[in-house]
């Protein structure tokens, strides 16, 4: 039996993968304790996992911390204006954030285990207290020639070009946490290192990292070094027995498959813009549709109580999405990977961030339609062309047969079962 502490920090999607992770390292013995912000508390303490706080909270802070802790994830190039603001959000958000990382740790800590926001601020303390530690990102992040980073929106710059950029992308990251490192290290007691020399020392050693994806969406790169490993979706914990709300059976009961659309922590305060547009879009295409609120606050409100429409809070995606027609999101990756995981055509709408680049991925894959740019739902034809696009979606048994196909083989992979693995040969 092994102390484990996660770290995980941002929004959502960043948080409930590890619920999942940590649920299967608790039925197998060990004690775990998920460190992460005040929202997620009671998602933590559902899944049977010990709470322990850090600050920056996304959540109440809302959209701009949000932003901030995808740019501290993700590390998009520094550019004019607006991006320059986020830099500065995201590296206030990771000062913060070292504090709440530096506390989460007990004597008994025994090994850490760090999402992609986390790991940078992870590492220091794990070279402070000599805490085993493992890299858990949810997205690929090393340099290769395969592909650009994530946040270059999926357009190949040919093999050079994609491992210089994807070298760039890390510097970025390192200046980003410069501050906090420094801080860290002082506050910990350690001689004075950059976060490049921290992360070249763990390269150089050959650390694992298990990269929670999976290859039916992006195949491992060909030129990575051993250690890197795509091992599966880390699905979020819910309860064995957990069931739909009763309002949201009686409304599938009530006709065909409705789509669902939502927009999980992006689109804050968009909602009553983004809900006439859902409901007008819906009714042309003739299709029902399950709104669920989100950060951008959807609601059948503004959409004159059309009874084919349905508003919902927080449901897991693993019981709704099956029993959808399509799905319309903006394409994070747990929501990416669920859509596919429950076999139904998707018609992504990326905002920011990571998401063009995994939007890309579904539509070469087969399962859903050419991507919608969030930008382009403000356009005069936007209504059309969502209509258009739920059409194609929910026509289509092409697009069903290759999403089905894609499910069965994301059913092969566990990726939970992976990291237990992992957890159990450093425990040795």
């Amino acid at each position: 039996m092994t102390n484990i502490l996660i770290t995980a920090a941002g929004s959502n999607g960043d948080i409930a993968p590890y619920t999942g992770v940590g649920a299967r390292l608790r039925a197998a013995g060990h004690e775990v304790a998920l460190a992460t912000h005040d929202s997620y508390a009671p998602l933590v303490r559902a899944a049977g996992l010990e709470f322990r706080r850090l600050p920056a909270d996304p959540r109440t802070r809302r959209a701009d911390t949000a932003d901030a802790a995808d740019a501290a994830d993700q590390a998009p190039p520094p550019g004019p204006g607006g991006k320059r603001d986020l830099l500065r959000q995201a590296t206030a958000f990771i000062k913060e954030l070292g504090g709440g990382i530096a506390d989460a740790a007990r004597d008994d800590t025994g090994l850490l285990l760090l999402s992609a926001t986390t790991a940078p601020l992870g590492h220091h303390l794990a070279e402070a207290r000599g805490i085993p530690f493992l890299d858990l990102p949810l997205v690929p992040a090393a340099p290769t020639g395969d592909f650009a980073p994530v946040v270059s929106g999926g357009r190949s710059l040919g093999r050079w070009g994609n491992r210089a950029a994807g070298r760039l992308s890390l510097r970025i990251i390192d200046r980003l946490y410069a501050d906090a490192a420094r801080e860290m290290r002082a506050r910990l007691g350690l001689p004075p290192a950059t976060p490049r020399t921290v992360r070249r020392r763990a390269e150089a050693a050959g650390r694992p990292v298990l990269y929670g994806f999976s290859e039916v969406l992006v195949p491992r790169p060909t030129d990575w070094r051993t250690g890197l490993d795509v091992v599966g979706n880390w699905w979020p914990w819910h309860a064995p027995d957990a069931q739909l709300p009763p309002v949201v059976e009686d409304f599938l009961a009530a006709g065909p498959p409705p789509v669902f659309i939502g927009f999980g922590s992006m689109a804050g305060g968009e909602g009553e813009r983004l809900s006439t547009l859902a409901a007008a879009a819906l009714r042309r295409a003739k299709v029902r549709g399950i709104l669920q609120s989100g950060w951008a606050g959807l609601t059948t409100r503004h959409t004159s109580a059309d009874a084919d429409i349905l508003t919902i809070g927080e449901v897991p995606h693993a019981l709704l999405f099956p029993r959808m027609s399509a799905v319309v999101h903006h394409c994070g990756a747990g929501t990416a990977a669920a859509g596919v995981r429950a076999g139904v055509p998707t018609i992504p709408v990326p905002v920011a961030a990571d998401q063009p680049f995994w939007a890309a991925r579904l539509a070469s894959l087969g399962v859903a339609t050419a991507p919608i740019p969030f930008k382009d739902l403000s356009a005069d034809h936007a209504v059309a062309r969502l209509a258009h696009a739920l059409t194609q979606a929910t026509a289509a048994p092409a697009r069903r047969d290759h999403a089905l196909s894609a499910a069965r083989r994301l059913a092969a992979e566990d990726g939970a079962g992976e990291v237990l693995k992992a957890v159990e040969r450093l425990a040795a």
